[in-house]
């Protein structure tokens, strides 16, 4: 593993509470059904009960959809300014030189997305609670209820790093470079457009494979699943270290679950198409490929 202090097991965690440095944050989000009528994929709503009904001894939560996103675009959980992240992140006691540690409920996929978004700001002290509060849960380990207690203010600052989120253009651009591997996170059946998409128009970014998030993850433990199962699915699809890699899915969330697994195997050149199909689909302008 290339990056051992970015993923933290449940029992290290437990040693870890009660540490002055250590920020634990929820960051679970749950997205809801839309009116028939609605031109959103999804309703975007914060996982502020579930926090509330139990959560991690001494945890905040961190609202992606609201502090941490664009709130200019319709487009859902879009990167905002880096002074609004800034400000959001210092108002939750992650300064530098945090120890930080991010769960989520369901899927890890929330927290390896603000893992990606602090990477790109410069932060590395940041870590993945492996299985995230459902292993924990499942484990009998302890829990508190009730509103966040929060930590006191700190000062963040970026450091920003480019490259780590690329546009429809720039993602256009590499569907015809033979060094650039672009990977669909999402499942087969929407990879091939064989289902109605939320987001649009079924199908892929043309010459995009398929690696899906959710084949990354132990669906019994909700832990990842070993470097070598990854990599091998990684490589049947060509996805090499040799190589440019894009990913994308539908809201630029599960597609941090793959990401996070390349960094780990030890790839260098990675983005996130931001947009990914919430934008791409319903863009006639854009090309799209279906079996």
């Amino acid at each position: 593993m290339r990056d051992p202090r970015s993923l933290v097991t449940t029992e290290e965690l437990e040693g870890m509470l009660g540490q002055p440095s250590l920020r634990v944050y929820d960051c679970t989000t749950y997205l809801d059904p839309t009116p028939p009528d609605s031109e959103d994929p999804y309703i975007a709503r914060p996982g502020r009960e579930s926090f509330e009904a139990g959560h991690v001894s001494g945890a905040d939560f961190l609202d992606l959809q609201g502090e941490f996103s664009d709130q200019t675009t319709r487009l859902r959980f879009m990167m905002p300014a880096i002074a609004d992240l800034e400000a959001a992140f210092g108002r939750h006691g992650l300064g530098d030189g945090a120890r930080v540690v991010l769960y989520s409920i369901g899927s890890m996929m929330w927290a390896t997305r603000f893992w990606w978004m602090l990477r790109s700001l410069g932060f590395d002290g940041a870590a993945v609670l492996d299985g995230g509060l459902d292993k924990w849960q499942a484990e009998g380990r302890p829990l508190e209820s009730g509103l966040p207690k929060g930590y006191p203010p700190a000062r963040f600052t970026a450091r920003p790093r480019p490259g780590f989120f690329v546009d429809k253009h720039a993602v256009l651009a590499a569907t015809g470079a033979p060094r650039t591997v672009i990977v669909n996170a999402l499942g087969p059946q929407f990879h091939k457009g064989l289902e109605p998409s939320r987001y649009g128009r079924r199908g892929r970014v043309p010459k995009s494979v398929n690696v899906p998030a959710a084949s990354l993850v132990d669906p019994a433990t909700k832990a990842f699943t070993g470097l070598g199962d990854a990599d091998a699915k990684f490589k049947a699809q060509g996805v090499t270290a040799d190589k440019r890699v894009i990913c994308y899915c539908g809201g630029g969330i599960s597609a941090t679950v793959d990401l996070f697994l390349l960094h780990q195997l030890g790839h260098d050149n990675l983005t996130l198409y931001d947009g990914s199909m919430g934008e791409w689909a319903k863009d006639a302008s854009l090309p799209i490929e279906t079996d």
